[in-house]
């Protein structure tokens, strides 16, 4: 759609670590979609803070341990799931890759891993489906304004095969991103990451025009629905009301919150800051992550993103008492180096770390990681 360079010649061997997969992704995009993907808020102190929280943490590992056989199995909400990392719901996937949010559907369904999809997602929530097959994946739902049209995408993701709801509630306001500002960048005003919007009745009903008539006017109603400052709890109840699948509230570091949140219904929490891209100067996730487990007493899951990049930064979410953990830049760097053999090649290498890590520490399954495992220095 006019974001996407096609690269002349693409590397015969793919990046490993996270900071080759980001050069190569800068090389490949221009600055707006590089920038949107790769900015955060402000002075990017949070995106920063997310990062260096893990370096504060050391593991301390137990040796003589029979590490033979080794499981990274978990179970969430009934289902089993054969790593505890999970695909972050990132929308506009068409800056970056031609098929937008089709390739890392398909890398994410060859693995078995829980993919996330986007709200706001330029491909609707069906034809994500469609490509998965049988393969576990999560709804993110950014909550509208209107009720309505709310429990239109929870049943459309219900009759999709979706099996959970991920309330995203820390940006309901864009924040302070420098980088779009500076390439003056917001593909939202072009029609990407209107997939799910421009295919529901609900929403082209609220509309005097279709898109393909009004695209400026389909395009600010979907944005005005999304900045729902005046969501409450009682509206996260209401989201709990409307749908049997278990539904997740996304943006959560303050242990206070993570109590309202169960008490309202979720039926679990994701730590995060939106990867540092909200609130410049706000705490790290990983430093939030045994306060908010404390409060909800480990009663239901809790996940954690921002900032994740290695295996080792799985561990250390982990064994300060993290279900699993979502993953997102690295894979959509991959994405846009080598579609969805890199957004494959980007997990493998995580889930192959990891489990590396996790017997190298003298455990061999999950269960077995805890807050013994690591120490604050």
């Amino acid at each position: 759609m006019g974001f996407y360079q096609e690269p002349d010649n693409r590397a015969k061997l793919l990046p490993v670590s996270y900071n080759e997969w980001e050069e190569k992704a800068k090389e490949i995009l221009a600055a707006g979609p590089f920038g949107y993907v790769n900015g955060a808020a402000g002075a990017g102190d949070t995106m920063k803070a997310n990062e260096n929280a893990f370096k504060r943490y050391q593991i301390r590992p137990r040796i003589c341990r029979d590490i033979t056989k080794r499981s990274m199995e978990i179970s969430l909400f009934g289902n089993k799931y054969p790593v505890p990392i999970l695909f972050a719901p990132i929308g506009v996937n068409s800056i970056v890759h031609s098929e937008a949010e089709v390739p890392a559907a398909k890398a994410a369904a060859s693995l078995g891993m829980p993919y996330i999809l986007s709200n706001v997602s330029t491909v609707p929530m069906e034809k994500v489906a469609e490509v998965m097959g049988d393969a576990p994946r999560w709804f993110q739902l950014y909550p509208p304004k209107d009720r309505e049209l709310t429990k239109s995408l929870l049943k459309r993701a219900e009759k999709a095969g979706f099996s959970a709801i991920v309330v995203t509630i820390d940006s309901t306001l864009l924040g302070w991103r420098e980088q779009d500002l500076r390439n003056a960048f917001l593909p939202f005003l072009t029609g990407q990451g209107m997939g799910n919007y421009f295919t529901d009745p609900v929403f082209l009903s609220m509309l005097d025009q279709p898109p393909e008539e009004d695209l400026k006017g389909a395009c600010q109603k979907a944005l005005a629905e999304g900045n729902n400052t005046c969501f409450s709890w009682k509206d996260l109840e209401y989201i709990t009301q409307q749908t049997e699948l278990p539904v997740l509230l996304k943006g959560v570091t303050h242990p206070d919150d993570a109590l309202l949140a169960a008490e309202h219904g979720a039926a679990g929490i994701v730590v995060s800051n939106h990867g540092g891209r909200q609130l410049d100067g706000a705490i790290a996730t990983l430093e939030a992550l045994p306060s908010v487990c404390e409060a909800v007493e480990h009663k239901i899951p809790v996940l954690l993103d921002s900032g994740i990049r290695r295996g080792a930064d799985v561990i250390k979410a982990l064994a300060l008492g993290a279900s699993a953990v979502l993953v997102g830049r690295p894979y959509i760097y991959g994405l846009a180096v080598a579609g969805e053999a890199g957004v494959k090649a980007v997990a493998e290498n995580l889930i192959a770390e990891t489990e590396l890590q996790m017997a190298i520490c003298g455990r061999k399954s999950i269960e077995e990681i805890d807050s013994s495992l690591v120490l604050k220095m």
